[in-house]
């Protein structure tokens, strides 16, 4: 974690960061996302959010840059499900990296159910 009394560094690439937040833009950017980042920034954590990163091919390798060392340093990776979340191949990629990355270590992939309920991720029901 950023050890420093300065807040924490931006979101922006370069990292590493001590968390990576996977989520719906379009579902949790402008709200529940944009407040937890700001509390966890509060708190000198520094986070992993996608602001910044401009559109096209180079979006994914960041995605994935990001991730990767996040794995590296820390242990919390959060995966905000929202209602649209599993309509993006982004965040399903994200998701299957995450995962991919953590199965054989000692990393904790927290989930967050934002409007949505756990069961219906888990039975993969709704939207």
């Amino acid at each position: 974690m950023a050890s420093s009394s300065s807040p924490a560094p931006s979101s922006q690439y370069p990292g590493p960061h001590d968390i990576f937040v996977s989520f719906r833009g379009e579902d949790t950017r402008g709200n529940f996302t944009s407040h937890l980042h700001a509390a966890l920034r509060r708190n000198e954590i520094d986070t992993y959010i996608d602001e910044g990163i401009e559109k096209g091919d180079e979006v994914w390798l960041c995605l994935e840059k990001a991730i990767e060392d996040s794995t590296m340093l820390l242990v919390v990776l959060l995966v905000v499900f929202s209602e649209n979340y599993a309509s993006s191949t982004w965040c399903l990629k994200e998701l299957a990296k995450i995962l991919d990355l953590c199965r054989n270590q000692d990393h904790l992939v927290i989930p967050v159910f934002y409007k949505v309920e756990p069961s219906d991720v888990r039975k993969q029901s709704g939207s």
